[in-house]
């Protein structure tokens, strides 16, 4: 479904010789360095430039919410929505600071917003089913997500974008992104299931035993990562997958936000492990599991804050730092252009 070939190392050697070079001690800049090499990879070796970045916002609620595994109900998803719309909220803010343009994507929240402008309709339903009684959803619509996703980004690419950083809203998607977690790394469902929105221990419980039911309902089910995301996915998280393989396919870097988007990554790496290349992960988020999932993924967080907000803050929070080290690689001087002699 999706053609992606891997990074590009053909130029490791050069690559690596340019940052080197740089009028500074060897490996001084870190993981700066790393994500330099990344960038050189993926956009060029001569001289790798972020154009026109954006940040896609994927919104929708799920099935299991009304079973209150989180502080807030489903409605809560659409108000939040509809602060995004207004720029109140937090991610509105940072995406202010850093100078990058975000848009809102309606996959499914429960109800339509219809002539809301500033909302993008690529709706799959109105909320997932609960997924500890039957599938979220169809394998129709998985695939139809990530149609429209593909979509979306080809848009943007048109456009002349080469980086997006992914975030998401769905009051009951920690619930979701611990079952598909749990899944994929052959876990415990209790050592993946955290507090998500900031629950109490009884609500805690309650949130550990449905997602266990979930798992136990589907085992039989849960063979491939389309169907993965068809019995224990949400709308926001199949769009979100097929927005990173999209994006891999087009020659994009991808920013990753933080545990929501990281189950997301998780699904892309299974279906083709070369989107792996083109994923830069921008934080380490404060939710129990996520740092497991890092080292699942073998992935070094640019950013560790204790976040656990979602919305793709640490994604745009990294931005600074993915252009940091662009700017570095293309503007630094070399020792033989300083004229330093060491």
């Amino acid at each position: 479904m999706f053609n992606i070939s891997p990074a590009n190392h053909e130029f490791d050697d050069e690559i690596q010789s340019k940052i080197d070079n740089k009028t500074k001690p060897l490996g001084a800049l870190g993981e700066l360095e790393n994500l330099a090499k990344q960038l050189a990879r993926v956009l060029g070796k001569d001289k790798p430039e972020i154009t026109n970045p954006k940040l896609l916002v994927f919104a929708a609620d799920h099935g299991i919410a009304s079973s209150g595994v989180s502080i807030a109900p489903s409605e809560v998803t659409t108000q939040m929505v509809m602060n995004f719309v207004a720029g109140g909220a937090a991610i509105n803010v940072f995406c202010r600071q850093v100078g990058l343009e975000m848009e809102v994507i309606d996959c499914g929240i429960l109800q339509p917003l219809e002539g809301v402008e500033g909302v993008i309709d690529q709706r799959l339903g109105a909320g997932t089913a609960a997924i500890h009684k039957q599938a979220a959803m169809t394998l129709g619509a998985v695939k139809q997500g990530m149609e429209m996703a593909r979509a979306r980004i080809e848009l943007h690419h048109q456009q002349g974008c080469n980086l997006i950083a992914l975030g998401e809203m769905g009051i009951g998607n920690t619930s979701s992104a611990a079952a598909i977690m749990a899944t994929v790394m052959g876990m415990n469902s209790a050592d993946c299931v955290g507090r998500g929105t900031g629950i109490d221990a009884a609500t805690l419980k309650r949130k550990q035993m449905l997602v266990e039911q979930a798992l136990h309902i589907h085992e039989s089910e849960l063979t491939d990562p389309y169907s993965i995301l068809a019995c224990l996915g949400g709308f926001e998280i199949v769009q979100m997958t097929g927005a990173m393989l999209a994006a891999a396919e087009r020659n994009m870097l991808v920013i990753v936000d933080g545990f929501i988007a990281t189950a997301a990554a998780m699904v892309a790496v299974q279906i083709n492990a070369n989107v792996r290349d083109y994923m830069i992960f921008g934080h380490k988020s404060d939710e129990r599991g996520h740092c497991m999932m890092m080292e699942y993924l073998q992935a070094r967080p640019l950013l560790s804050l204790s976040m656990r907000l979602g919305e793709g803050s640490g994604a745009v929070l990294a931005l600074p730092l993915i252009r940091a080290a662009a700017g570095f690689y293309n503007e630094m001087a070399s020792f033989s252009d300083a004229g330093i002699e060491i």
